[in-house]
């Protein structure tokens, strides 16, 4: 393997080497750019891939793999390692499970919160409480489903209690979306769920009428 492999295996992970170093040619003729130009661990968003160019590169990767995958796939696998992962298997290809990188699980948590705030990514602060940078119960709900739509998860809206910044979610991600079982949906953690929302009414990061739209359901 080339050195150039290697470090394209070192940064995907799971995906195959060829495949990421494919992808990153494919890309950077969309983009017009040379493939050392791009930096693999950015996200699509990062690397100045709007809507055309994403569905441009989409086009191309399905015409070299034989595969049909539509361009909103870069959303749910946002870096090029994520998506030659989702394009080997795609293609039966063998892919080992990996769990994702913390800071390009961050990266993707910023662009998604981002997106809902209207704000630039950079201009959130990893460490700050969500309540902080504008998270609301129905923004913060919107956020969460959609992070569960990107990795697989089925978090409530109350996890952000818990996890009280961007930086505290995306290790929680990291552990949460490769774990061997899904999420606890019993009585015990709608109690647990419960005594979170008591904590942050009693600590003032959460209003009452706020902490009874978002009361767990039983079963």
């Amino acid at each position: 393997m080339s050195p150039e492999h290697q470090t394209l295996a070192a940064a995907s992970g799971a995906a195959p080497a060829t495949v990421v170093a494919e992808l990153l040619a494919l890309l950077a003729g969309v983009l017009k750019v040379r493939p050392e130009q791009l930096d693999p661990g950015l996200t699509f968003r990062s690397a100045g891939v709007g809507s055309v160019a994403a569905t441009q590169f989409v086009s191309a990767v399905n015409a070299r793999y034989g595969t049909g995958l539509d361009p909103t796939s870069l959303f749910v696998h946002p870096t090029l390692p994520a998506f030659a992962g989702h394009v080997a298997r795609a293609t039966g290809a063998p892919v080992t499970p990996a769990t994702p990188p913390v800071q390009e699980i961050l990266g993707f948590l910023r662009e998604c919160l981002a997106g809902i705030l209207g704000c630039e990514p950079t201009a959130l602060d990893p460490a700050a409480p969500f309540n902080l940078l504008g998270v609301d119960s129905i923004r913060g709900a919107k956020f969460v489903a959609a992070v569960n739509d990107a990795y697989g998860m089925n978090e409530p809206a109350v996890t952000l209690l818990d996890r009280p910044g961007l930086a505290a979610m995306a290790a929680h991600v990291a552990r949460v979306a490769t774990a061997d079982t899904p999420p606890a949906t019993d009585d015990r953690a709608a109690d647990e769920a419960l005594g979170a929302l008591l904590d942050a009414v009693r600590a003032d990061r959460l209003s009452v009428d706020e902490a009874l739209t978002r009361l767990p359901h039983r079963a």
